[in-house]
């Protein structure tokens, strides 16, 4: 359980970072963060494996570089459905999206390491 509260407090802060770092993105408040890390959190299990279904051809296709667009979906989703989270376009989600992995990853490394 603790490990849980941990990942969901980590995703928080980095959404945090992430809007400090991408211009185009901003969070009102640490506690938007903690709902945005929650709807991210949904987004991730039930809408984005169906996104990437539906767009497996474009992807094959694309040699697997239209994940990076199906992730910028996602996070402006996330965005949508959380108020005081706001994406200013396609391109502040998709590089928010990838800053977001990378400070996640980092955090995730830092401190969920020995559990």
């Amino acid at each position: 359980m603790f490990s849980f509260l941990l990942t969901w407090i980590l995703t928080a802060l980095a959404l945090l970072l992430t809007a400090s770092i991408v211009p185009g993105i901003s969070i009102a408040s640490f506690s938007v963060a903690i709902i945005a890390a929650v709807v991210l959190g949904l987004v991730n299990a039930i809408v984005k494996p169906l996104l990437i279904f539906f767009t497996l051809p474009l992807t094959i296709l694309t040699l697997g570089l239209f994940i990076f667009v199906v992730n910028a979906i996602a996070f402006s989703l996330v965005a949508y459905f959380t108020p005081g989270f706001h994406v200013g376009g396609f391109f502040p989600a998709l590089f928010g999206s990838i800053v977001l992995s990378i400070i996640s990853s980092i955090l995730n490394s830092l401190f969920l390491s020995g559990s």
